[in-house]
């Protein structure tokens, strides 16, 4: 990929985890992966954050409401189901098992997908504010 066709604030070769930082659901899902990625091979961005809106923009999302979690792996966008089974096949031991999942049809992945992701706050609530990380995982998200 080209320097003028990576995504801001990315290197080539780089990947990174758009996610809702009010979501707990979310948020929930990004401590997962700084707790599972121990290669750190992903990087993180809430949505609401200056870098994810940068992102959004990129990859022609919405900015304003945002339904799914995305993954910009190597200048390439997945969303739902594909993102999130591409990042399961990345990570260590029994996590990367749950990637067979792919095998299922996408239509019915993302339709299951969709049913979380849509009544994401009524299942699992939201914070008032996107959550800031602490310093010893500040290097796995995206900054300025």
């Amino acid at each position: 990929m080209t320097e003028q066709h990576l995504p801001p604030g990315l290197r080539a070769g780089e990947s990174v985890v758009l996610f809702d930082g009010v979501c707990k659901l979310c948020n929930g899902w990004a401590r997962f992966l700084i707790r599972h990625d121990n290669r750190r091979h992903f990087r993180l961005a809430s949505v609401q954050s200056p870098q994810g809106q940068a992102l959004l923009v990129w990859a022609g999302l919405p900015t304003e409401r945002f339904d799914t979690m995305a993954l910009i792996d190597d200048g390439q966008l997945l969303v739902r189901s594909d993102a999130l089974l591409r990042i399961l096949a990345q990570l260590p031991g029994p996590w990367r098992m749950l990637a067979l999942l792919r095998f299922i049809p996408r239509p019915l992945r993302d339709w299951c997908y969709d049913r979380i992701a849509l009544n994401r706050y009524q299942l699992f609530g939201r914070h008032s504010q996107c959550l800031l990380p602490t310093a010893d995982h500040a290097e796995r998200f995206l900054h300025d």
